[in-house]
């Protein structure tokens, strides 16, 4: 019996976990091949005598191949069109066995005893059918291949052939009787078969040895028939000894396929490639489509039967042809349509790309000066979107994109552009009256939506945005008014996130003079226009030299000296800082080296406290800088401090930490700078691996007068004696703070008061 319907239901596992064929498959398949291509040999040339005995093993060899292939090597989801093929062949078999054991059942010309094996042999052909029909069913990957339309021109050109040459002559026969009324119908079936392994053969996809067997296996089978029918009708000279090699050729290339392991191919989906059509392939449909009407000019059909048949056959070769060229026009409308998508629109989220964005912003152009409208861009930009990927990983990235695409559809009119240009930047364009305010209403409206908790896989999300407002009254250009939104974004970045910006051309100037100095930055330490300058940095206590800061300067050429306020923020935001940061800390380690030196053994040991950007923290080769820092300088590790500030820590915690812990495994000191403006935890300064604290100058400012902050100063030192660190007080400049801080317990301090940062050569004295 067939496998049940449900095991068809079953889906196919992908290749990377199906399980993989039985051990030395593929060479047993091979040695079957060889076996049977001796034993065809020696049934087509050898003795009489042998003939039987070989065909019998042949047609066994054969049965066995299949069940074996059937149940061993096919999936068990995949099973049911092999055990169809297998049934198939039994019912061949019962067929000879009668033709050969009862009497009249195989005579030549056929008696009505004929009827009774071709029951059997009608069955085959049924379930052979099946089988192949299957087989392409879950072979098959597109609606769209053009496999079967060329396949039915072959049935219908092989059908014209079978009843022009076969079923005609046939049913002309003075001698018409059942028997050969019935085998009249055997070409149709024959076509049918033919028409299913053209499409399997034509059809994308992997064309393996199974493939190959299975097509050899219906040709030969087809071959079979035709000859099997001439005989049968009087109408050609077919020995028996011919029709029983090719029968038993049949069974024995079907065996093979099944016992190939590449017959799991045959029930896998297969992906389409669309390719040019071949030569040989062209030929086949040229022949298919030629054939039928040269032989009706040349041979004119007899008979008003005969005529119709042959006409309705012509005319579907014809409609056929037309299907295929509509079909093919059609298709290559839709691959247009489909290009054309994927070329204007965002694969994840659906939404218009920047392209799409640029030629609808140009279209409106025209319109918005002729009617006095305002084209207006809001470009949105997810604040610290990193983090949700870093976090949870892109799939939560990705359906955080798509939440967000789906909010600022629902804030827009019908007319209005939602796109999505960048990673996690969207861009809604919208045309509406001037002066009408119409752009600020609806970047407020989006970040109200933004303040509601997007409900994601990994649970309720909150994200917050930055929009930056451009609006032109026509004839701006598109990626203009893009840039001009894009830059007002950065303004509302900058001005704390979660807000929205308008554009003025002032900005547009900031902007080139951002780039200006960029470019100007990207050459400053190739060129040595960097250098370090160092602030000492006291003992309260004793009022003796512990160390100094070394701060990073830049004096260019044109600009003079650049403020580190802001050249700093570029170096941080273009990866500059990573580079720049390496050659200040060798330097600044290099020169603390050369002054413990020039002080000797038995002076107090100075140290050297360099700052440490977000960047750097996340480079993987910070640690292996900082060893080889200490030892091509001889540094000991304590006398190097590494300054970081707390929000560059929080920005990434989990990745800050490891390289921390790295650093101190080296030896060197941590401190925690700026404490005190970030988050100021004792939860998160406890997970710290730090060993000093630098007290913000905005405290030191107003201590010592009785100001606001001394509390806070007084709770802060406690605190960090408690846990062990010491504190570095920043911008003292008084007499009285310094005393105030003295008096708190306060360890180190750094400011004015006891010198700016200064060249090297400047702390000559004081060293």
């Amino acid at each position: 019996m067939l496998a049940p319907q449900r095991a068809e239901a079953v889906p196919t596992p992908p290749a990377s976990v199906r399980p993989a064929p039985p051990p030395r498959s593929k060479a047993v398949a091979w040695s079957y091949i060889g076996a049977a291509a001796v034993v065809l040999a020696w049934l087509a040339a050898g003795p009489e005598w042998l003939r039987l005995p070989l065909m019998a093993l042949a047609v066994a060899g054969g049965l066995a191949a299949m069940a074996y292939g059937a149940h061993r090597v096919a999936l068990p989801a995949e099973r049911a069109p092999w055990q169809a093929l297998h049934l198939s062949a039994w019912m061949f078999f019962i067929a000879i066995v009668i033709r050969a054991v009862v009497p009249g059942a195989g005579a030549a010309p056929p008696t009505a005893m004929a009827l009774f094996p071709d029951t059997f042999v009608l069955l085959g052909y049924l379930i052979m059918a099946y089988a192949f029909g299957s087989m392409l069913r879950r072979r098959r990957a597109a609606e769209d291949d053009p496999a079967r339309v060329d396949a039915v021109l072959v049935g219908l050109a092989a059908a014209f052939m079978c009843w022009t040459y076969l079923t005609v002559p046939s049913l002309a026969h003075p001698e018409l009787t059942v028997t050969r009324v019935s085998n009249s119908v055997f070409p149709v079936i024959d076509v049918v078969i033919l028409v299913l392994v053209a499409q399997l053969a034509l059809s994308g996809g992997v064309r393996q040895p199974s493939l190959w067997l299975l097509i050899g296996a219906a040709t030969v089978m087809f071959t079979g028939d035709f000859l099997f029918i001439l005989r049968d009708g009087a109408l050609g000279d077919v020995s028996q000894h011919t029709l029983d090699v090719l029968f038993t050729a049949t069974f024995l290339l079907v065996g093979a396929a099944a016992l190939h392991p590449s017959m799991r191919t045959l029930t896998e989906p297969q992906r389409i490639v669309v390719k040019e059509v071949s030569k040989v392939r062209t030929a086949l449909i040229g022949v298919a489509v030629t054939g039928p009407v040269v032989i009706t000019t040349v041979e004119p059909p007899g008979g008003l039967l005969h005529g119709t048949v042959r006409a309705v056959l012509c005319v579907l070769l014809v409609l056929t042809v037309l299907y295929r060229v509509v079909r093919s026009n059609n298709s290559r409308a839709r691959a247009e349509r489909v290009t054309r998508r994927r070329a204007t629109h965002d694969p994840l989220t659906d939404l218009p790309n920047r392209e799409l964005l640029a030629e609808t912003v140009e279209s409106w152009g025209d319109q918005a000066a002729a009617e006095q409208l305002e084209i207006s861009l809001l470009f949105i930009d997810l604040d610290r979107f990193k983090m949700v990927n870093d976090h949870w990983g892109h799939q939560v990235g990705d359906e955080l994109l798509c939440a967000v695409a789906g909010r600022l559809g629902a804030q827009v009119r019908s007319q209005d552009l939602v796109c999505r240009i960048g990673g996690d930047e969207f861009v809604i364009a919208l045309a509406s009256p001037s002066h009408s305010a119409l752009a600020e209403s609806l970047a407020g409206r989006v970040l109200e939506e933004f303040a509601r908790p997007f409900e994601l896989s990994v649970g309720n999300v909150v994200i917050s945005a930055s929009i930056g407002v451009a609006k032109s009254y026509g004839g701006a250009h598109a990626l203009e008014l893009i840039r001009d939104a894009d830059t007002a974004m950065y303004k509302a970045k900058g001005s704390g996130r979660n807000a929205y910006a308008l554009f003025d051309t002032s900005l547009r100037e900031q902007v080139r003079d951002r780039m200006n100095l960029e470019q100007a930055l990207r050459s400053a330490l190739p060129r040595g226009e960097l250098a370090v300058h160092y602030q000492p940095i006291i003992d309260l206590a004793t009022g003796e030299l512990d160390g100094f800061e070394a701060l990073m300067r830049w004096q260019h050429p044109e600009l003079g000296a650049v403020s580190p306020l802001d050249f700093i923020p570029v170096a941080e935001e273009t990866g500059l800082i990573v580079e720049s940061g390496a050659w200040l800390l060798r330097e600044a380690a290099a020169q603390l080296a050369a002054w413990r030196a020039e002080r000797g053994p038995h002076a107090r040991p100075l140290h050297v406290s360099v700052n440490v950007s977000v960047r750097q923290l996340r480079d993987g080769a910070l640690v292996e800088i900082v060893r080889d820092v200490l030892a091509s300088t001889g540094l000991p590790p304590e006398a190097l401090w590494l300054e970081i500030t707390e929000s560059g820590v929080m920005e990434d915690l989990e990745t800050a930490l490891a390289t921390l812990q790295a650093l101190r495994g080296l030896g060197v000191t941590l401190c925690i700078d700026d404490f005190g403006t970030g988050y100021s935890s004792l939860s998160y300064l406890n997970r710290l691996p730090v060993g000093i604290v630098k007290l913000d100058r905005s405290f030191v400012s107003e201590v010592g007068r009785h100001g606001a902050n001394e509390s806070i100063v007084r709770a802060v030192l406690a605190m960090t004696g408690a846990m062990n660190l010491r504190v570095v007080a920043e911008g003292v400049e008084t007499e009285g703070q310094r005393d105030w801080l003295r008096e708190q317990g306060c360890d180190l301090a750094q400011g004015w008061l006891y010198g700016r940062p200064v060249p090297p050569a400047a702390h000559a004295g004081r060293v």
